[in-house]
């Protein structure tokens, strides 16, 4: 296989005509497939058809005997909470049952400390001249938009194969007050697909912090997303910082979005018991309650954790072979080639591509003109600035198999096509200006 590079001119100028051709055909198709966002698909929603219906006539009391028809009970019912405190491996009185989104308690737990400060925090952040987040990046572009939303500084933190930059991360809590956290997707990461050593986790908890209230906002989204029947395994971080004597340094989020319905899920956070106290007053003053009929649904229609593992094996079934249809085509496309990298992910929703250099935002104009949308090009970076731009997460889970592999194979071809073009303007060549 011959690369860009060691093309005589001519070649690199044939080779680009018939790019363009193929492109054009794809153009001429008139596509239009979306795999912007790491969304379930239709059989996996299906997977969960039984919630609606799993309670009985009169089947609406707790096992504490609260009607969950009416008010009250805002951390949650005790069957939830002992349910999902063996997923997040916390105690039951460590975690609070919400809503549908974790991404609402991780907003709100942010504008709490803006507006009122955290229980060790001696002024409102809000009312500080300068905050700062530490955002390890290729990231989570939500978490950016709570951060940018709310005033907050993000520093972005490189990722090394195990996780951030630890020597980094260590050294900017350690040296600057207004250092108060640092946003982390520790398991099949988004996008990286990277799961955190047991020494990162260890030195997150471990490590010296100069702002008191420096705070981990642990996003454990994909904790029970595997792809394989011998899962990564991640440290348990609670533990680990109470072993550390930073009990109060972390909260864990986590929700069912990507396991029964986005829209109807269940989202919780566990902490320390300092953290939850304080938490559960802070939501007493927002709301009388949660949907706690929706709790009972969910609890009985999974029963035991054996009962969600059954179920994201199903949803496995479903997403793996995409996951793998994807690696294919990249590898038939672009393997040898020297164009661009990719993940390999156990678990998750997403699979991180890297381009050459400078061609991340063409790659994705170009697919977007042949009808494909990707996420946009720094959508995986703070303020949406990817300093070498050559990030691109993609999210297999939702298109059939067919339309994904039409929008895979486009894919392929425009990032061949933006690396040929790059290398004709180095040389000087027309086509090169593109």
């Amino acid at each position: 296989m011959t690369k860009l590079k060691e093309m005589n001119n001519p070649e690199l100028q044939e080779h680009y005509t018939s790019l363009v051709r193929n492109y054009e055909t794809f153009q001429s198709q008139k596509l239009a497939l979306n795999m912007s966002r790491g969304v379930p698909c239709p059989e996996q929603l299906d997977l969960s058809a039984g919630i609606i219906d799993c309670l009985q006539v009169n089947d609406y009391k707790s096992a504490n005997g609260t009607d969950c028809r009416n008010y009250g009970g805002v951390e949650g019912i005790p069957e939830a909470r002992e349910l999902f405190s063996q997923v997040l491996e916390v105690s039951p009185n460590e975690i609070i049952i919400g809503g549908n989104s974790s991404l609402t308690l991780m907003h709100d737990l942010m504008a709490r400390a803006v507006l009122r400060g955290l229980p060790d925090s001696a002024t409102p952040w809000g009312k500080l001249p300068q905050v700062k987040f530490l955002c390890p990046s290729p990231g989570y572009d939500r978490h950016f938009a709570i951060c940018e939303y709310l005033g907050i500084e993000m520093i972005p933190i490189p990722y090394r194969e195990n996780g951030p930059d630890m020597d980094l991360v260590e050294q900017l809590a350690a040296a600057d007050e207004s250092v108060k956290g640092i946003f982390c997707v520790p398991k099949y990461s988004n996008p990286t697909g990277i799961t955190y050593s047991d020494a990162v986790v260890e030195r997150l908890a471990a490590m010296p912090a100069k702002a008191a209230d420096f705070r981990i906002f642990w996003d454990n989204a994909y904790t029970i997303h595997h792809l394989t029947d011998k899962p990564a395994q991640l440290a348990d971080i609670l533990t680990a910082c109470k072993k550390a004597g930073n009990p109060d340094r972390v909260f864990i989020f986590c929700s069912t979005s990507k396991v029964t319905f986005p829209g109807s899920g269940l989202a919780m956070v566990a902490a320390s018991g300092t953290n939850t106290n304080w938490l559960k007053k802070q939501i007493n003053i927002q709301t009388i309650g949660p949907d706690k009929m929706n709790q009972l649904r969910q609890v009985r229609f999974f029963k035991d954790q054996a009962g969600i593992e059954d179920h994201m094996r199903k949803h496995a079934a479903i997403i793996k072979p995409k996951f793998d249809l994807v690696l294919e085509i990249l590898e038939a496309g672009l393997g040898g080639k020297e164009l661009a990298t990719w993940s390999k992910p156990q678990g998750g929703y997403f699979i991180s591509l890297d381009t050459l250099p400078g061609c991340a935002k063409k790659v994705i104009a170009k697919t977007s003109s042949a009808g494909v949308a990707l996420t946009p090009a720094g959508a995986t970076f703070p303020y949406g600035k990817d300093p070498e731009d050559k990030n691109i997460r993609l999210a297999p889970t939702f298109p059939p198999l067919a339309e994904l592999k039409q929008a895979m194979e486009l894919l392929a071809l425009c990032i061949e096509l933006v690396s040929t073009e790059q290398e004709l303007k180095k040389r000087g060549l027309p086509g090169g200006n593109n």
